[in-house]
């Protein structure tokens, strides 16, 4: 049987522009885990992957034109949109090549001999090393910086880690693009290229996390595709670390004070960042919590302005948007829902904001409004009325794990006093924003971009300098030669590298 054909479609008219490759066999997708294995001493010196991250990051800043007109020709995300998004990839590569460099990652131990001791300790030096070939799945709401050059394969080639990449199907050209270019920054370096591989197809996404050689996996997506994966990761021989993002309602909470403070600014900036990328956002903010009366009615007002000040966009394939439109029309049709701004179709190819609202007291039990609390991926939020604080617990502790939650306070509540409401947030959330909106995340050392499940599947970030350590593990040598011992763990530390000798940080 021939192999499938692979095409890039275009969202704006739903029609295949180019066949751009063919879904990868087993064999194919076996040659291509074989060859990544076999590059994995090539990345062993952290001076020659360091110089791989820069040049692959000043190779995309090159092909910027190319990249940007091949990504939003597949995606309709936009020039302005997608140059940013080039822009914070490249960074995020120059970024894991500082972490390389400095080499805190490898969080060195050494405690010396010890006699004294009950019991006595022996010398012992601690390290971490790289997994081994990482599976990548690729993001379809962001074709690069969760893509083929993005966030997992990184980190992961800052590890030590090559890297198979699953194509997502609906940006394949800019896939290729993007990892010719990452594979000829390798062969300047002097890498294999197969430190890097791109496969496509849905079995061969199947047979990749299933193939002996690799070690880890990195997912981003929807829930029922992340945990089908993460299901076959478990069930192997051999299971493996399955780091997936899988889905997030990101709620929103605003105080009473807050609405009377400065409504018309919440509903604006709420509606700015719900539609955000016609909604595509993983960190959309698709659950709000607001207070009944006449504050939130005047919160209510702003946000029927802006969204319907915001014109009709193109989803990322019509796959996605049908899934939408009958979303919301189910949503829209459970009892005490209304929409004030209906969402839906806005055209043959397009969707049209919107938001829908509903009593908190609705959801606070389980009952037929439940799939209010669901991530409906797409331009529109719910906004749940409460009356009472009560019910603002009642429906937070209904909540499934999430990315983000916020907290809307008023300048008065800034004394400690919205400490509970944060406190209550806190469980549900792997980042926590107080008068702020969580669509954008900052590439930075201090950042988590990850959740409790379904938001995740593990307790690790994918954004910042900490997501390195998914592709590590750590390993102790114990009275071990000097010669024999690897040179980050000798004891004169040829490399400079920081690390704790004896408890302390030398």
């Amino acid at each position: 049987m021939a192999a499938a054909p692979v095409w890039s479609v275009d969202p704006r008219t739903g029609n295949p522009r180019e066949q751009v490759a063919v879904e990868a066999t087993a064999e194919e997708v076996d040659a291509a885990v074989r060859a990544a294995h076999a590059a994995r001493g090539a990345l062993a010196d952290r001076t020659v992957r360091a110089a791989f991250l820069r040049t692959a990051a000043d190779l995309l800043a090159e092909a910027q034109e190319h990249v940007i007109e091949a990504a939003d020709a597949e995606t309709a995300l936009g020039p302005a949109r997608l140059t940013g998004e080039l822009a914070r990839t490249a960074a995020q590569l120059r970024a894991f090549a500082e972490v390389v460099d400095e080499g805190a990652f490898l969080d060195i131990h050494i405690d010396h001999e010890d006699g004294s001791r009950t019991p006595p300790w022996p010398d012992l030096r601690r390290y971490k090393i790289p997994l081994g070939v990482v599976a990548v799945y690729a993001a379809s709401n962001f074709p690069l910086a969760f893509s083929v050059p993005g966030g997992d394969t990184a980190s992961a080639l800052a590890a030590g880690c090559p890297v198979v990449v699953k194509a997502h199907p609906d940006h394949p050209a800019t896939s290729e693009l993007c990892a010719s270019l990452l594979r000829r920054a390798a062969a300047q370096r002097g890498l294999p290229e197969d430190v890097l591989t791109v496969v496509h197809g849905f079995e061969a996404g199947v047979e990749l996390v299933k193939h002996p050689l690799v070690s880890a996996a990195g997912f981003t997506g929807s829930i029922r595709g992340g945990r089908a994966l993460f299901d076959a990761a478990a069930a192997r021989p051999a299971p493996i670390p399955f780091h997936g993002e899988l889905g997030s309602l990101n709620p929103v909470v605003v105080t009473e004070a807050a609405a009377a403070e400065r409504a018309e600014q919440i509903g604006a900036g709420l509606g700015g960042s719900m539609t955000m990328g016609a909604g595509q956002f993983c960190t959309k903010p698709g659950f709000v919590l607001a207070p009944a009366g006449e504050a939130g009615d005047q919160l209510l007002k702003s946000l029927t302005e802006t969204v319907s000040g915001t014109g009709s966009g193109v989803m990322l394939d019509h796959r996605m948007r049908d899934a939408f439109v009958q979303g919301v029309a189910e949503r829209a049709a459970l009892p005490d829902v209304e929409a004030p701004v209906t969402p839906g179709a806005g055209g043959e190819h397009t969707v049209s904001a919107g938001f829908l609202t509903v009593p908190a007291h609705r959801l606070a039990q389980e009952g037929p409004h439940d799939s209010l609390l669901e991530e409906c991926f797409g331009p529109v939020t719910v906004v749940a009325r409460y009356d009472s604080a009560d019910e603002i617990t009642a429906v937070l502790s209904r909540l499934p794990g999430n990315l983000t939650a916020t907290l809307q306070i008023a300048t008065e509540e800034a004394d400690g006093s919205a400490a509970e409401l944060l406190a209550q947030l806190t469980p549900v959330a792997g980042r926590v924003l107080v008068n702020g909106w969580p669509t954008g995340v900052a590439v930075a050392p201090a950042q988590h971009h990850g959740g409790p499940y379904p938001a995740t599947t593990s307790t690790s970030t994918s954004v910042g300098a900490t997501a390195i350590e998914r592709w590590l593990r750590p390993v102790s040598y114990q009275s071990t030669p000097e010669a024999l011992l690897p040179p980050e763990l000798r004891e004169d530390n040829p490399q400079n590298l920081p690390r704790r000798v004896d408890g302390r940080r030398a």
